[in-house]
Parts: C-alpha cells; sequence; structure tokens
C-alpha cells in the first residue's frame, strides 16, 4: 500500500540532548536510545470513517518522534498498519450499502491526504491487513503447533485463540490488574462469552468465515485474521523484535498492544517486542469523549474544508502535552490560529533576535518527552521579542523557521 507524500523538511544541525520517552510498561521516563536506523512501529486506522482529532493527535506526536530522530541524524524505519479487515468497516459497508473494499480505499485515501496536509512524515512501510494475511496465517499454524494457541471446538465455527498464558510476561505492559483487563477485553473487541474457549480472556488470531464476510484460505479454513496478530504480522516482517517504539492512542494500551506483544513474543521466545511502548492521550470536544457514538467527531477533512488553516489545527493539537488527555475547543483553534499568525509575522521581518537559545531551547523540551507546551512558549517568547522589533540579526528569522518546520513539523514560511 502507498503512504502519502513526504514533505520537505529543512535538515537543522542536530545538536539537541538524547529524546526521553515515558514508557507505558516501566510507568517512567526513560532515554530512547536508537542505533543508526531508529525503528518504529504504529497502529494504524480502521478505514471505515475520516481521520478525527483524536486520530491526529496521535499521528503528530509520533511525528515529532520521527522528526527528532532526524534532527540527532537517525535513519528512521518507521512502520504503520491498515486495519482494512475488520468488523466496525464491514458493518458501516453494510450500514450505507457500499462494498467494504471501496469504503475502504476511500477513506485510507482521505487519512493520506489529512496526514499530507497536517504535514506528517510518511511511513516507510505502509502496510494493509489485506496484503499481510500470509504473514498472518504463518503465525497462526506457528502458534498453534508450539501450543500457545488453539483451534475451539466448534464445527460451525472454528476460530483459533491465543492462550492468555502463553507468555509468563502478560500483562507487563498495560500493568492493570485483573478486574481491569477483564473489563478493557470485554468493552474493546474481546469477546469473553465465546464457548469453547479455555479462558474468557483468550483472544481471537484467526476467525472462521460468517455468512456475509469476506475471508482467505488458511491451514483451519477460510476465515481472516484477529485484530491483534495483524500487527504482531507486519511488525515482525518489517523491523523484528525489539525495536525501539511501539506507538498508538491510550486506548489501545489494553488489549490490543498488550496481546500484539505477547504474540509476538510467544513466537520469538523473548521478552520484550518493543523497547519502549508509548502511548498518546485522547482528544475530547467541548468538555465530552469525542466519539462515533456521540455523534461529535471532528474530522480533519471538514476543518480543512471550511477553510481551517492545517498548521493552526497541528499547532491547536501540540498545544497540549500528548500524553494529556484534552480537549478541543473552538477557543483552542482561535489560539492557534492567532499564534501561526504572530508566528508568520515574525518570521517574515528582516531582522529579529538571536534565535540560538530558543532553538535550543525548543530541542531541549521536545527530547524531554515531547514536551510542546513549554516548545510552543519558548518560540512564543521569541516572537513577542521579535514583533517589538527587538533584535537585528538578519539570519534569526530564517533559522527560526526552519527549527519550528524541522521539529515541530509547522511551515511558516511559502
Amino acid at each position: 500500500m502507498q503512504s502519502w507524500s513526504a514533505p520537505e523538511v529543512p535538515v537543522a544541525p542536530g545538536a539537541g540532548p538524547p529524546m526521553r520517552l515515558f514508557d507505558t510498561a516501566d510507568r517512567a521516563v526513560r532515554p530512547v536510545a536508537a542505533g543508526k536506523t531508529a525503528t518504529m512501529y504504529v497502529c494504524g486506522i480502521t478505514p471505515y470513517d475520516a481521520t478525527h482529532l483524536g486520530h491526529a493527535a496521535t499521528y503528530l506526536a509520533f511525528d515529532l518522534v520521527y522528526r527528532l530522530w532526524l534532527d540527532a541524524g537517525h535513519e528512521v524505519h518507521y512502520v504503520q498498519n491498515v486495519t482494512d479487515v475488520d468488523d466496525p468497516l464491514f458493518e458501516r459497508a453494510a450500514r450505507d450499502g457500499e462494498d467494504w473494499i471501496e469504503l475502504g480505499l476511500r477513506e485510507t485515501q482521505l487519512f493520506r491526504e489529512d496526514m499530507q496536509a497536517l504535514r506528517v512524515l510518511p511511513p516507510r512501510d505502509y502496510v494493509g491487513a489485506v496484503e499481510s494475511i500470509d504473514e498472518v496465517t504463518e503465525i497462526v499454524e506457528k502458534l498453534v503447533a508450539s501450543g500457545a494457541a488453539y483451534v475451539v471446538d466448534d464445527p460451525e465455527y472454528p476460530d483459533v485463540y491465543f492462550r492468555v498464558d502463553a507468555t509468563p510476561q502478560f500483562g507487563y505492559e498495560s500493568g492493570y490488574d485483573q478486574a481491569t483487563m477483564a473489563a478493557f477485553f470485554a468493552e474493546r473487541g474481546g469477546d469473553p462469552e465465546r464457548p469453547g474457549k479455555r479462558d474468557p480472556m483468550d483472544a481471537a488470531i484467526w476467525r472462521a468465515v460468517r455468512p456475509g464476510e469476506p475471508s482467505w484460505p488458511s491451514a483451519f479454513g477460510p476465515g481472516r485474521p484477529g485484530w491483534h496478530i495483524e500487527c504482531a504480522a507486519i511488525a515482525l516482517n518489517r523491523i523484528g523484535t525489539g525495536f525501539d517504539v511501539q506507538g498508538g492512542g491510550s486506548d489501545l494500551i489494553f488489549p490490543h498492544h498488550e496481546f500484539s506483544a505477547a504474540h509476538a513474543e510467544a513466537l520469538t521466545a523473548t521478552d520484550r517486542f518493543a523497547r519502549h511502548y508509548v502511548h498518546a492521550g485522547m482528544v475530547g470536544l467541548d468538555g465530552e469523549k469525542m466519539s462515533k457514538s456521540k455523534g461529535n467527531l471532528v474530522f480533519v477533512s471538514r476543518l480543512r474544508a471550511e477553510g481551517v488553516d492545517p498548521m493552526a489545527i497541528r499547532l491547536g493539537l501540540l498545544a497540549a502535552h500528548y500524553r494529556s488527555d484534552r480537549q478541543w475547543t473552538g477557543q483552542v483553534l482561535e489560539d492557534a490560529t492567532v499564534r501561526l499568525r504572530r508566528w508568520r509575522e515574525a518570521v517574515a521581518l528582516d531582522a529579529a533576535p538571536d534565535a540560538t537559545d530558543t532553538i535550543a531551547r525548543v530541542r531541549q523540551y521536545l527530547a524531554d518527552d515531547l514536551d510542546t507546551p513549554r516548545a510552543l512558549s519558548a518560540v512564543d517568547a521569541w516572537v513577542t521579542q521579535a514583533l517589538q522589533r527587538r533584535g537585528s540579526d538578519t539570519a534569526a528569522p530564517a533559522a527560526l523557521a526552519d527549527t519550528v518546520d524541522a521539529l515541530l513539523g509547522v511551515a511558516l514560511l511559502g
């Protein structure tokens, strides 16, 4: 599957401190010790609807990680999936009388356009679940052969399940207690009441074909992949285990990321799928959780159609810390629009205050668990001085603009 086009990013002289990120599994901010090629896997969309601001906030967070690695001189192998085989996609297609493939392709294309507009750097590998079926079936066969998975005793629907006790470290990533895991498993796509399972929290890795559903051949009969095994297969076959960052929204911590890690760890006999598990907070609207069921999703494409500058959307989402649950309001967008206007006005000046210290502080704040509020405030302080006509450094406006572009992804010139 083709990703979107990469924006031209100014090359900034990487002189910042090493990046540190909060690790969900360790419950602490730790250094990210990437090698020459930094590796990252971020869970992608299920393309049954347009990109909302919650999606955008997550991909912006990991775009910052990508940019900081580039700034430090790393090559980056970034992998992202598209869950283009899943119940929400089929349900939406059936509701609207549309072919599920066409729906998925259309919404994936809209997602690409939104990401390009927001200047999110594209992944090297952008892989749909449909493209990874053979990879999944191979892993499912190996897990069953090892005893980590089993075929449920059901002649009509012989689904394959992963044993929740297949890895001794299960639960280390989320740190949730048994009751919390059970509640989230039931709420987030699990099937604890499924007859024939050995444990209510065993996770489906191959779903036998049901009437009206697409299917693919396997050693266990026709069917389709489970959700978690898809990400395990795609990551394993492109960046292996022990990669630097696995990322996504905080709603993916359990069961999705916990199980995708467990699948990979059971297959490879390793203790840790990723070296860092990083999760972004949720975005609400005017004090309420933003969700499909509430009908209050704010779509990036809709804001763009209304004439909102994508850079204002980006600044609005970066105004809060990536790990925080935050609210999107009209005031957030208004503040971001004013901030963008002031920044652009300042970098258009012929001269301004020296920007060396500001640039250093932006790097320092971003390297400290992506502290965008402090990074934006540092730029604000420089902008205020520049607009007050303090400073005679003719190179400063362009230097500051290039840094904001390279590290924060906000285009101020042109």
